[in-house]
């Protein structure tokens, strides 16, 4: 008899309240990608739950009726690759639909994934520039 695949098993929500301690745990995972200070409040965040653990997380921050950020975007190293990053952007995708919000911004390191997610490159439009201060 086959497994039934595990992306069947997740299930994406947004998060509750009391959850915040395990979404931090899971961004402290990737001290180097998720360099960061604050984190959004939890009515931000969608989480990844298999079978009662919450394995993966994302935040969608509005910032205004026309932006908003796709951040803080984590799942458990032994969920990777299993199609869970991808549901919880989509996730966020959805909110920003439904809250009218005009374009979504994300920084990362794997622009590729978001790609695949229906992001681009907007040359000849605003340009993201970085000054190193180290």
């Amino acid at each position: 008899m086959s497994k039934e695949p595990l992306e069947s098993n997740v299930i994406v929500r947004p998060a509750k309240r009391g959850e915040m301690l395990r979404i931090r745990e899971l961004i402290a995972l990737f001290p180097d990608e998720l360099v960061q200070n604050e984190i959004p409040r939890i009515p931000s965040f969608f989480v990844a739950e298999h079978r009662g653990k919450i394995v993966g997380c994302c935040a969608l921050q509005v910032y205004s009726r026309r932006l908003a950020e796709v951040r803080s975007l984590a799942v458990q190293p032994d969920y990777s690759g299993q199609g869970i990053a991808a549901r919880l952007v989509d996730a966020c995708r959805k909110r920003g639909g439904e809250r009218r919000v005009k374009q979504l911004l994300a920084v990362t390191s794997e622009p590729a994934f978001f790609e695949r997610r229906g992001f681009t490159v907007h040359s000849g439009w605003k340009t993201a520039l970085f000054a190193s201060l180290d």
